[in-house]
């Protein structure tokens, strides 16, 4: 009986889309318009990245105007961590993720 239930809107479902053909006058989407004058990318701005293997670590550089303000480091079957210079003063602090590690307040209103 559950079977019918579920069959019967499924073959209604599939017979309205079967009944309604597609139209035969589509055209071809156009091509994207161009950018704007100033927006286009520029490639200054996207960061330089260098992956290189030390031992059996995969280690991605990531230097923006070719100064290194970012290391990620992902060892074999482990999750990945990152070194992040946060002052611009070549010292890297080790963090396991990119979240900043800000948490907002939270309490507890109700409880059932």
């Amino acid at each position: 009986m559950r079977r019918l239930l579920v069959l019967l809107p499924l073959t209604l479902a599939l017979n309205a889309y079967a009944a309604d053909p597609a139209p035969g006058d589509l055209q071809p989407l156009p091509a994207p318009p161009e950018a704007p004058a100033g927006y286009e990318p520029d490639a200054s701005q996207e960061p330089q990245v260098t992956i290189t293997t030390q031992g059996e670590n995969k280690v991605e550089e990531y230097r923006m105007h070719g100064k290194l303000y970012m290391i990620k480091i992902t060892p074999p079957n482990a999750p990945p961590y990152y070194l992040v210079d946060h002052t611009g003063d070549g010292r890297f602090a080790r963090s396991e993720g990119l979240d900043s590690g800000t948490r907002p307040p939270m309490w507890v209103l109700f409880k059932f």
